[in-house]
């Protein structure tokens, strides 16, 4: 995160494909917000070195807020410079570059085509510096500050071991590089950045450093402005002079090929440092006098995957289950973590979601959960115009409601019919939820038990499904039949994970007290089986199980 440029990574998510359907007076609203936010980073990042964000979600923030700049052009509006509040007192002989940072390999590939004298580089995750020697001593130590003017770091230079007080040889030079905070064994893929970049930028800031502390910071010299042309003198003459990392860290590339393998080697193997992704860049480059505070074209950055995405809130789904839980669930804007399309991702709970307030056209953080699973981890933005939502009434829904279908029991509903028919209950092959709203959408169930009386020509009429998958599905139906009582009480969801070993009458006449007599049963389980037989809605499933001569009922 040394590098805060107004050419930010491209992401192929669509938080900035489509422009978002706001009035104007909404979208002025939405852009001063995020405007004013995006600048309270900047200036805590680049004058404070604080990290209040992840790098990739400042990223995708910045990405995004360019992207609602040019669908709702301001006509008073002016370029917004990040580095604006870093800038210090200080020129440096030599301005900082910056870095454009390419999305993927085919990008890479475009801009490795027509080069020749490639290396590629860590990028390491640090506080960007230049450092002057005249005459083999150490001059001046200047932050990067806006690229043109940093902050004066001397002082604190000469405390640090890995800057050379003196030069073996009595040379005038300007290097650029990468002050780290040293972490032996550190695998990005697993540890992450963990603050790397803040530690160092808040230890810089201090007048006097501990030994310990000053110790703990490294240098990585990626860049020597004034040096040798050819990139392989460069690194033996700085190795000699003792700035070993940029000879063990530089790699000579050849294909694409080669730029994938040192990405991957150095995100999954242990290194001294924190890095975001690595830097290619081309041995011959103009003369340091004609540099300019912007990216170059012979460097370029490609950052190691997301570990977290933004997604654009489209909708909110109250999912209701089997059990009346209600599951408030995402519609997002697709975006892609590791690879993954990820289009919905769960709230948990409705208290989580309440305590959230996630609204449509808000942006949430999502991650991957064992490489699989995404998650939501927070939201990253509210929008400023709150959307109203029908919210479920959590009252009205529990493990005794919505045994009929209705609007209002919609969700709840389904789920028993998915429960009934899946592994948990009475496993009927080819009958999923697919099946039972072709059998909803006709009319045909209206009860949970509705479908045993379906004839086969009924089915046959049913739209979407043919002749033969009729017929299967009434093989599963008569299937059905034959289930033995425990797997029927499992399917219509009897509060127990004892085997109930006695035929309907018998349960549905023991009191809460003749439950507590039963192993394994205690005070909760025994008030829930009570309350479960005693149930109106479930004796009138026992007549219709009775009706259709299901052994046991």
């Amino acid at each position: 995160m040394n590098l805060r440029i107004a050419c930010l990574l491209l992401f192929s998510s669509p938080l900035w494909a489509t422009c978002p359907d706001w009035s104007a007076p909404r979208a002025e609203r939405e852009l001063n917000a995020l405007s004013r936010q995006v600048a309270e980073w900047d200036d805590a990042y680049h004058r404070l070195g604080q990290s209040p964000v992840a790098d990739e979600l400042y990223d995708q923030a910045s990405v995004t807020l360019q992207h609602w700049r040019s669908c709702f052009p301001q006509p008073h509006s002016a370029a917004v410079n990040p580095l604006a509040s870093s800038t210090g007192p200080q020129p440096h002989p030599v301005v900082h570059t910056g870095l454009r940072k390419l999305p993927d390999k085919r990008a890479i590939a475009q801009w490795m085509a027509n080069r020749e004298e490639l290396w590629i580089q860590p990028k390491v995750d640090g506080v960007a510096v230049s450092l002057v020697y005249h005459q083999g001593h150490l001059q001046q130590l200047i932050s990067r500050g806006d690229g043109r003017q940093g902050q004066d770091w001397t002082q604190l230079a000469h405390q640090l071991p890995a800057i050379p007080a003196e030069l073996p040889s009595a040379l005038n030079l300007t290097l650029q590089g990468e002050l780290y905070w040293r972490r032996p064994g550190h695998i990005q893929r697993q540890d992450g950045g963990q603050g790397a970049r803040s530690k160092v930028a808040g230890l810089m800031s201090r007048k006097a450093l501990s030994h310990e502390d000053a110790a703990g910071i490294g240098l990585f010299v990626w860049d020597w402005p004034d040096g040798p042309a050819s990139m392989l003198e460069r690194l033996q003459q700085l190795s000699a002079l003792g700035f070993t990392d940029s000879a063990t860290f530089s790699h000579p590339l050849r294909r694409v090929a080669d730029a994938s393998h040192w990405r991957e080697q150095w995100y999954s193997s242990a290194l001294p440092f924190a890095t975001d992704g690595v830097v290619l860049r081309q041995a011959q480059r103009p003369q340091a006098a004609r540099w300019q505070a912007e990216p170059p074209h012979w460097a370029v950055a490609w950052k190691y995957p997301v570990g977290q995405a933004l997604a654009v809130v489209q909708a909110v789904d109250f999912r209701i289950g089997r059990s009346g839980r209600i599951t408030p669930v995402l519609r997002v804007q697709p975006v892609k973590l590791d690879d993954r399309r990820i289009e919905y991702v769960s709230a948990n709970s409705l208290q989580r979601w309440q305590a959230l307030d996630i609204r449509p056209g808000d942006q949430v953080v999502i991650r991957l959960s064992g490489l699989t699973i995404p998650v939501l981890d927070s939201v990253f933005w509210h929008t400023q115009e709150r959307a109203e939502l029908p919210v479920p009434d959590a009252r009205a829904y529990h493990a005794l409601s919505c045994w009929q279908a209705s609007a209002a029991c919609a969700s709840q509903f389904r789920a028993r019919l998915a429960w009934l028919s899946g592994k948990q209950g009475l496993a009927l092959p080819g009958v999923g939820p697919g099946t039972w709203e072709k059998l909803l959408q006709a009319g045909m169930i209206n009860g949970l038990l509705d479908w045993l009386e379906l004839t086969p020509e009924q089915l046959i009429r049913v739209p979407g499904l043919g002749p033969r998958s009729a017929a299967v599905l009434q093989q599963s139906f008569q299937l059905a039949r034959q289930r033995p009582q425990q797997a029927w009480l499992r399917a219509l969801g009897v509060p127990s994970q004892v085997p109930l070993n006695a035929d309907w009458d018998t349960l549905a006449q023991r009191s809460t007290a003749d439950w507590l007599r039963q192993p394994g049963i205690g005070p909760q389980r025994a008030a829930q089986l009570t309350a479960f037989f005693q149930h109106p809605e479930v004796k009138a499933l026992q007549a219709q199980l009775r009706t259709a001569q299901i052994a046991g009922f």
